[in-house]
């Protein structure tokens, strides 16, 4: 670790400590514990699931696979870590990193799984209900408080120095995954071998990604979550997606790109880079005061103006969106808040905790948050071929040239994604 984002780090358990004991006084809170979680086996098996921690216990610690842990908050007073360690001849036990961060917290290495120590007026977040202890714990403390748990939430919306380090650095290790598969389409690869030469490069197992990877080839690229990885490589190479990211101390890079192979029409060629330009110009607009939701929109208005300008529809932007062309062609949102959790809490909530659903014309939305310095979002923009959304467009009289969208078909569809900070001034783009 690096003195810089050592002295981050400092300053970010600094800054958690503060917070938490303004928000603890005033739900009037002598202690507050925080479960790390654990993993549950598959039914009727003995195999566990994949797993990751629960993210306000990431928050603090950092580590995204601890388990059948506990941090224990206390106003005035350093926080105290208990961190399951049992001696196991079966599993590595847990270790602690060799880091400086360490020491800003009292360690406890615990052999047994434990009930935290708790004093006076006590609550606990987690995922405690399948615990044994649950009916224990809530004689001894509030579980779940909601409007706390809200509160905690709207800290992870605005990220300190640190949790932007950490950020850059997985969108760093991503890209070279990116940079990878690439290399990988190009050399007539299978989807399972552009995944396989994606986790190599970023250097990551497949159960340490923070969502599953999406490598679509061809029409693949046109399913938003593809989960399948086709052993062999196809016949013909129209299209690549690759929407893949990577974590770094918890915290999570996702990153989209779209790629025209050999064989497909030049027209597609032309579509991702103009898409490539739709989310360039959407950063652009990005700055403190500016509504998702109207960025959003903006998004469908280029995304019109794209097709019309490369031929897929004849008639004006305005008409596009309004007659819902451009949502058969782009069924999801713009993007989303990103930090610990890839799509990250508190999105859809005003800064007082109030419920900001998205729109009824864009359900798909996952934030329409005002932005504000120091928030960290994805920009998205798609263009898609799907069958099932272009149907009912069909059998209206609209003037979409269905020869050429039946000609690009086989690419499947186009998403390109950065990550980016929202400055004092303006935006910052992680992904470089």
């Amino acid at each position: 670790m690096s003195a810089t984002l050592y002295q981050h780090q400092r300053e970010h358990i600094a800054s958690l400590q503060r917070a938490y004991h303004e928000c603890m006084a005033a739900h009037q809170l002598d202690s507050l514990a925080i479960y790390s979680g654990h993993a549950r086996n598959h039914f009727a098996d003995d195999h566990a699931t994949s797993f990751q921690s629960y993210g306000h216990f990431i928050h603090w610690v950092g580590m995204s696979d601890i388990q059948h842990s506990w941090l224990v908050i206390q106003p005035n007073q350093r926080p105290q870590l208990y961190l399951y360690a049992p001696a196991d001849f079966w599993h590595l036990p847990v270790q602690l990193p060799e880091e400086p961060w360490v020491a800003e917290f009292d360690i406890h290495l615990c052999s047994n799984k434990i009930t935290p120590p708790l004093t006076g007026h006590a609550a606990i977040i987690g995922d405690v209900a399948a615990l044994e202890s649950a009916p224990q714990l809530a004689k001894s403390a509030t579980l779940q408080p909601e409007t706390l748990i809200r509160e905690l939430d709207e800290l992870r919306m605005v990220k300190t120095a640190y949790e932007i380090a950490c950020l850059r650095e997985a969108n760093r290790l991503a890209i070279a995954g990116h940079q990878a598969a690439n290399a990988a389409f190009i050399g007539a690869s299978s989807e399972l071998d552009i995944q396989l030469a994606y986790l190599g490069a970023s250097r990551q197992r497949e159960s340490e990604v923070p969502y599953q990877n999406i490598i679509g080839l061809n029409e693949h690229a046109g399913v938003l979550h593809y989960q399948r990885y086709d052993l062999m490589p196809p016949k013909h190479r129209y299209s690549l997606l690759v929407d893949a990211g990577r974590r770094f101390r918890g915290y999570c890079a996702d990153i989209t790109r779209t790629y025209a192979g050999p064989d497909a029409p030049s027209e597609f060629g032309d579509l991702v880079t103009a898409m490539h330009g739709l989310k360039d110009s959407l950063i652009a607009h990005i700055a403190p005061g500016v509504d998702f939701i109207a960025l959003h929109e903006q998004m469908h208005q280029g995304l019109a103006e794209i097709l019309i300008s490369h031929g897929l529809y004849d008639g004006s932007a305005e008409s596009a969106v309004e007659t819902g062309v451009t949502r058969a062609f782009c069924p999801h949102g713009l993007g989303h808040s990103l930090g610990i959790q890839v799509h990250d809490v508190a999105g859809l909530r005003q800064p007082d905790g109030t419920l900001s659903p998205a729109p009824k014309s864009h359900p798909a939305l996952r934030l329409t948050r005002t932005l504000q310095p120091g928030m960290v979002v994805t920009i998205e923009p798609g263009l898609y071929f799907i069958p099932m959304l272009l149907a009912p467009l069909r059998n209206k009289a609209l003037p979409i040239n269905w020869s050429l969208i039946d000609a690009l078909t086989v690419c499947g569809g186009i998403r390109v994604e950065d990550n980016i900070l929202v400055t004092d001034s303006g935006a910052q783009n992680l992904t470089q």
